[in-house]
C-alpha cells in the first residue's frame, strides 16, 4: 500500500486494493499447492483479474513472492516473541534456526530464490530486502551466542541463514525422515559451535 501512495501521491482506489488482496490470497494458495513455480496466469485467473493487472501490482514472480512472504511474517514475529523468554543464548539461536527452517519450507521451491536473493546474485531482486531483514535478526541471536562463548566468532548471520535455507530445502524434498533431519541439524550445529563449548 505504501508504494502505491508514494507513486501516485494519494490513497489507492478501493478496487485497486481489492485486486491486490485477491492476488495475494490466490498466490498464497497456489504457492502452497503447487510451489513457487506455479502459473502466474492461473493466479490471476483465480483472483478474477487479467495477467496485466497482476503485473501492474507485482512486476515479477519474485515481487509477488516477496509480498506473500510479507503477509506471513507474523509467524516469525510470533516465534521471536516466544524466544524473548528463553535465557540461554544457544537455545535461543537453536530455536531461531528451527523457526527459519519452517518459514523457508512453507512453499515448495522457496529455498532456491531465497538463496539467490541472500547472495545478491540478482541486483534489484525484491526478495533481497526480506532476506536481509531475517539475516539482521539472525545476527542479533548469533552475536549473543558468540559473546557467551557458544559459537565461533568467524560465523556470520548470513551463514546461518543459508544453512537454514539448506535444511528447508531438504525438508521440502519430502524424502528425508525425522532421524535424518535431526542428524543434518546436528551437523550444521557442529559446524558453527565453538569447539571448546561444552554446553
Amino acid at each position: 500500500m505504501t508504494s502505491e501512495v508514494q507513486r501516485h501521491g494519494r490513497k489507492p482506489r478501493a478496487d485497486v486494493l481489492r485486486n491486490r488482496a485477491a492476488l495475494l490470497d490466490a498466490a498464497q494458495r497456489h504457492f502452497l499447492e503447487h510451489g513457487v513455480g506455479t502459473s502466474l496466469e492461473a493466479v490471476a485467473k483465480e483472483a478474477g483479474v487479467g495477467p496485466g493487472t497482476l503485473y501492474r501490482h507485482f512486476a515479477s514472480r519474485e515481487a509477488l513472492l516477496a509480498a506473500v512472504l510479507h503477509t506471513r511474517q507474523q509467524e516469525l514475529e510470533s516465534r521471536r516473541a516466544d524466544l524473548a523468554d528463553v535465557t540461554d543464548p544457544m537455545n535461543t539461536l537453536r530455536s531461531w534456526m528451527r523457526a527459519m527452517e519452517e518459514y523457508f519450507s512453507a512453499f515448495s521451491g522457496l529455498p532456491e530464490p531465497l538463496m539467490a536473493a541472500a547472495r545478491a546474485e540478482e541486483p534489484g531482486n525484491p526478495l533481497t530486502i526480506p532476506c536481509h531483514e531475517i539475516i539482521a535478526i539472525t545476527d542479533e541471536y548469533l552475536e549473543a551466542a558468540q559473546q557467551a562463548g557458544h559459537v565461533r566468532t568467524s560465523v556470520q548471520g548470513v551463514d546461518l541463514f543459508l544453512a537454514a535455507v539448506s535444511v528447508a530445502w531438504a525438508m521440502g524434498v519430502g524424502t528425508i525422515d525425522e532421524e535424518s533431519l535431526d542428524r543434518l541439524r546436528g551437523l550444521v550445529e557442529h559446524g558453527y559451535r565453538e569447539t571448546r563449548d561444552k554446553s
